[in-house]
């Protein structure tokens, strides 16, 4: 019996220890600025915003349908859909929303025009959800036309738009980051039908420009072109404190969102922000072509 007795307390305390060891790990990795990986087997829960103030785009409905069936087919991730902000807090939600922040490993915005009626608590839940505790950021075309009230929120992605020169067009691209995952299956020079923003308050050296317009296929007999470097970035990776940040202007269309090549790039980023992937924020000089 007193053997007996002296197995259990054995085996309870190796079962205290591995807990204690995993606990110091998750306190070791938020404390060195390191994101907590996801546990073995846990399938990652995104949440995906499509809340408009502004111009509404008719590709939203369509992007949030693939983001959460891609999730769904490869069992990768469980994607919350809404049209409203109000999950954005960390602080505990009572009735019938439940989860928060604090629930999710990923934001994806989905074109959410305009500036978002969130209090300043919300807004700093939100920003330290990706620069503090390490979750990704994956911004879809019109994330770029939001929030100019916020110049925290443009510091995170990396900008503001700044006018669509050219409108809706056969946009000539090159790709300047073969090697990151959410490009490399485009070939080195491309042509895709889309808007494309221009950036503002954007510097190439604070990104890591993964496409961007070929400027000697372009017009710039055209009074929107503001930008006189000729630098316009059709996606960027970039780091935003611990979290992962991507962003594109691709995805303005209903099409673009039946186009492979773009369900694969936002596949791809997904993956990324979640560190499923690993690919550079390390900014480079404009390639030629």
């Amino acid at each position: 019996m007193m053997r007996y007795r002296r197995e259990i307390l054995l085996s309870t305390a190796a079962v205290l220890a591995i807990g204690l060891l995993a606990h110091t790990d998750r306190v070791k990795a938020q404390t060195s600025g390191e994101p907590e990986k996801l546990p073995p087997g846990r399938i990652a829960h995104i949440l995906v915003i499509g809340a408009t103030k502004g111009f509404e785009h008719d590709s939203i409905p369509n992007a949030m349908a693939t983001i959460w069936r891609m999730g769904h087919d490869t069992k990768l991730w469980e994607a919350t859909l809404r049209t409203d902000t109000e999950l954005l807090t960390k602080q505990d939600l009572h009735g019938m929303n439940r989860k928060n922040l604090n629930y999710f490993d990923a934001l994806v915005f989905t074109s959410p025009t305009g500036n978002m009626d969130l209090p300043d608590v919300q807004k700093h839940d939100m920003l330290a959800f990706i620069h503090d505790d390490g979750k990704g950021f994956v911004g879809v075309h019109a994330a770029l036309d939001s929030n100019y009230d916020w110049p925290e929120y443009g510091e995170m992605i990396g900008g503001y738009f700044n006018e669509h020169p050219w409108m809706t067009f056969n946009a000539p691209i090159i790709n300047e980051s073969p090697d990151f995952p959410a490009v490399r299956h485009f070939p080195h020079a491309f042509v895709k039908r889309d808007e494309i923003y221009q950036a503002k308050d954007w510097s190439r050296d604070k990104v890591n420009v993964l496409l961007s317009l070929d400027a000697s296929k372009l017009d710039f007999n055209n009074p929107r072109v503001h930008r006189t470097d000729h630098d316009f970035a059709v996606a960027w990776s970039k780091m935003y404190g611990n979290g992962r940040v991507f962003y594109s202007t691709l995805g303005h269309t209903t099409e673009s969102w039946d186009d492979p090549d773009i369900t694969k790039m936002y596949f791809e980023a997904i993956k990324w922000v979640l560190h499923m992937t690993d690919g550079s924020t390390a900014s480079h000089p404009k390639t030629g072509v």
